[in-house]
């Protein structure tokens, strides 16, 4: 790099804002992925898979979908990972199908993860009004 002695210590990046609907969501799916990944534990520990399925596949499909629910977390920035986050949450209530208490899981994240993309998105563009107008920060 020209210019920066070795010695010289680096400015450091400044962070990017996050908005509330990348937050709030980013929290759901964490959360969410703990679960689902214990799940998968309790599904092959129970055997309650349907016969003719290998009760190791619950391991499997809980640990893909954490691992799934983790990265599509860390993508929130871009507008695609939203709708990859629904795809999620319907996996998790089709599998309901196979596991009747997966379904239990997949509504109540589901509801939480409807709060946060649409409360945050609300959260966002007024946040962004406020911004844009500062005359409007008594909450007008």
């Amino acid at each position: 790099m020209a210019g920066v002695s070795p010695h010289e210590p680096r400015a450091p990046r400044p962070r990017r804002q996050r908005g509330a609907q990348e937050s709030l969501g980013s929290v759901v799916l964490g959360f969410e992925s703990i679960i689902v990944f214990l799940g998968g534990l309790v599904v092959y520990g129970l055997k309650v898979l349907p016969a003719g399925i290998e009760p190791w596949w619950g391991i499997v499909g809980g640990v893909v979908m954490a691992i799934a629910m983790v990265a599509v977390s860390g993508l929130l920035r871009h507008r695609w990972a939203l709708f990859a986050g629904w795809g999620l949450q319907i996996v998790l209530l089709l599998a309901g199908f196979l596991v009747p208490a997966l379904a239990v899981v997949a509504v109540i994240f589901g509801g939480m993860w409807a709060y946060a993309t649409i409360k945050g998105a609300a959260l966002d563009r007024r946040n962004a009004r406020l911004a844009a107008d500062p005359d409007l920060s008594n909450g007008e």
